[in-house]
């Protein structure tokens, strides 16, 4: 059997393992990444990044289709039409010029990368099954970067009809008939970018209102979008399983029993973690739930190893296992780094698009809340999107900001902004008395600033 030793030892080249892998490199450790796949993980390949991709052709395919009617910008043009397999080439494209791009970055750090799949022998071995046979690692310490997995409901396996998100961002032609089973996120993205390419979109939502990880204030624009786009809504009503024939969702609704006729039936439900199958029960560590439990290191109870990422626990995002992955890499280079970050970024690209930061309403006892309406912003309105608000959520006494939500068109780019004025314990003055581009939307935070301390301008 062939033998490998290094410093540090990463399973998983998603978007925690192989930023790891990076900065430990720069560090001058020697390190070995492990991933069965390509590298980038979930994000890259299946997630964030192609089904971003898919929004943009959709949201692009539903302007053309809006100039063939009427409209106040006085644009005419022929009816679209889109060819789904080329969009999907499209996207596949985009997927390996990064993935090409992450292992060019591994590799410029001098990481080492071995391809094939990880079974931990113990704390300080592991073997990798790869394609030129069986070979052996040595390390130091281990990090268990192996992400997540689309949850998977019993009575609705994945297979023929029944899809996950990974399928759903693959899928060769618009589904006529497409019910998707949760309201979160993820089902909402991909529903209303298909109900943009023209299919009949039905969402099932257990909760009583949709993304019930969101206040309704904030979710309101997105419901009264979703509507307008023809989706049909079943809140508080509860998927079965299929029909006979699979062609149809047994849905158990506040009215009674309903089949949904369905040519396909995405099931976003939540994510996994990925723990099973690669020998990490054996090292008995401690567990959070389903979860690696971890401290400020990211260290697990057995010394030298460490987990980072979704198999952490929430939030389960890109960005928080990309800081993690960074933090091991210090820590193991012997430099003061630990997890002591104020806030993490949300974004749910819906339409409108959403992001918070900090504290809702209603979090913090005494805190106040002010919120400036995109209606009352010029950029938005040139936009023809004018539809949503900022929302600050801050302490009456200090002027503390302890929570900057948005919702509205291309508010995701504010998401920087917003985390930059929590990490650095901004005040309402900081922001207030900060110039502002004229005419962004980024001109909404400072007035929302403005409007906290009573001296709002433009409303």
């Amino acid at each position: 059997m062939n033998t490998e030793t290094c410093k540090l030892l990463i399973i998983g080249a998603g978007p925690g393992g192989y930023v790891c892998g990076i900065r430990a490199g720069q560090l001058g450790i020697d390190t070995i990444v492990v991933e069965g796949n390509k590298p980038g993980g979930t994000c890259l390949n299946v997630g964030c990044i192609p089904s971003k991709a898919l929004i943009h052709a959709a949201d692009e395919f539903a302007k053309v289709a809006h100039f063939t009617g009427d409209n106040d910008l006085g644009i005419a043009t022929a009816t679209p039409t889109i060819d789904m397999a080329k969009t999907v080439a499209w996207k596949d494209g985009i997927v390996k010029r990064l993935t090409t791009g992450v292992s060019g970055l591994l590799k410029k750090a001098r990481t080492r990368t071995v391809s094939g799949n990880a079974q931990i022998i113990d704390g300080k071995t592991v073997e990798v099954a790869t394609a030129e046979g069986p070979l052996r690692i040595t390390c130091e310490n281990l990090v268990i970067a192996t992400g997540s997995r689309p949850f998977e409901l019993p009575f609705l396996p994945f297979g023929g009809p029944v899809i996950s998100s990974t399928e759903a961002l693959d899928l060769q032609e618009v589904p006529q008939k497409l019910t998707v089973v949760g309201g979160g996120y993820i089902g909402l993205e991909i529903g209303t970018a298909m109900a943009k390419l023209g299919a009949a979109v039905t969402v099932v939502e257990a909760a009583d209102r949709i993304l019930p990880q969101y206040d309704a204030e904030l979710t309101k624009p997105v419901l009264n979008r979703l509507k307008a786009l023809g989706i049909t809504l079943h809140l508080s009503a509860k998927a079965r399983g299929l029909s006979e024939d699979g062609n149809a969702l047994l849905t158990e609704t506040q009215d009674g029993a309903l089949e949904i006729p369905s040519d396909k039936i995405l099931v976003t439900v939540g994510r996994a973690p990925v723990t099973q199958g690669f020998g990490l029960d054996d090292l008995g560590l401690t567990m959070n739930g389903p979860f690696v439990a971890i401290d400020d290191h990211c260290a697990t109870s057995m010394r030298g190893v460490y987990a980072i990422g979704d198999v952490t626990g929430d939030p389960m995002l890109a960005h928080r296992a990309m800081a993690q992955g960074t933090i091991v890499a210090e820590h193991i280079a012997g430099q003061p780094s630990v997890w002591d970050k104020r806030a993490i970024p949300a974004v749910c690209f819906t339409d409108p698009e959403i992001v918070t930061v900090g504290a809702l309403p209603g979090d913090i006892d005494g805190a106040r809340t002010a919120l400036f309406p995109f209606a009352a912003n010029g950029r938005s309105m040139t936009m023809e999107r004018d539809d949503g608000f900022v929302r600050i959520v801050h302490d009456p006494e200090t002027e503390l900001v302890l929570g900057l939500h948005a919702v509205g068109a291309s508010v995701s780019e504010l998401s920087g902004e917003f985390a930059l004025a929590i990490e650095m314990g901004a005040t309402l003055t900081d922001i207030a008395a900060t110039i502002h581009a004229h005419p962004t939307l980024s001109e909404t935070v400072q007035e929302t600033a403005l409007k906290s301390l009573g001296k709002a301008l433009h409303i």
